[in-house]
């Protein structure tokens, strides 16, 4: 983490890019100017947003589309974009703590927090507001590439409209009225780990 901001953070440089969603018939939404770079290798539509690492003021606590995209789909650590801790275990998450929401948290949880190195999880630990009202350190066994976190739009006239902001699979058809702002990968084979 060489500015003391993480990897992911948006700075205040970086707007969303303008854009006029519409809808295409028979296939969910798209860009009236649509490029092929908006569009991931499964067709999900991506936002648009400005990439200016390091200008203006860090916009903690917003992930910028492009870099949290980049560490998930490479398993990078989501705060110096550098190789995430390792053990037999698996790969070092910090997760905010929600073992009551169902047995064998966070196995088949849907995450958009990158991993993380263990020089960054220590800062993490000391300086994520987040972090510090709660967290689980685990290690994951395996992780695939399942969604994306995202603005649901649906049919309207003249234009489609935003309804909610969703986690969606890539295999679900709702994914074609999404417009991606996360990836999400799938935790299995988890482990709590002790610090």
């Amino acid at each position: 983490m060489r500015t003391g901001v993480p990897y992911i953070t948006t700075w205040s440089s970086e707007q969303p890019l303008p854009i006029t969603v519409i809808q295409r018939p028979g296939s969910g939404i798209g860009y009236a100017d649509e490029i092929l770079s908006d569009r991931d290798e499964n067709g999900v539509l991506w936002q648009r947003i400005a990439s200016q690492p390091g200008r203006g003021r860090p916009q903690f606590g917003q992930v910028h589309s492009l870099r949290q995209r980049r560490v998930m789909r490479q398993l990078l650590c989501g705060i110096c974009a550098g190789p995430p801790d390792h053990t037999d275990q698996g790969v070092l998450w910090l997760l905010r703590d929600y073992r009551d929401d169902w047995t064998d948290w966070p196995s088949g949880m849907g995450a958009t927090e990158p991993p993380v190195c263990l020089p960054c999880a220590r800062h993490s630990i000391r300086a994520c507001p987040a972090l510090r009202r709660g967290y689980v350190a685990v290690r994951v066994g395996h992780s695939a590439i399942a969604g994306v976190y995202g603005t649901r739009y649906q049919p309207g006239h003249p234009s489609p409209a935003a309804v909610a902001n969703i986690l969606v699979a890539l295999d679900n058809p709702t994914i074609r009225w999404t417009r991606a702002a996360q990836l999400v990968r799938e935790l299995r084979d988890c482990t709590i780990v002790n610090w």
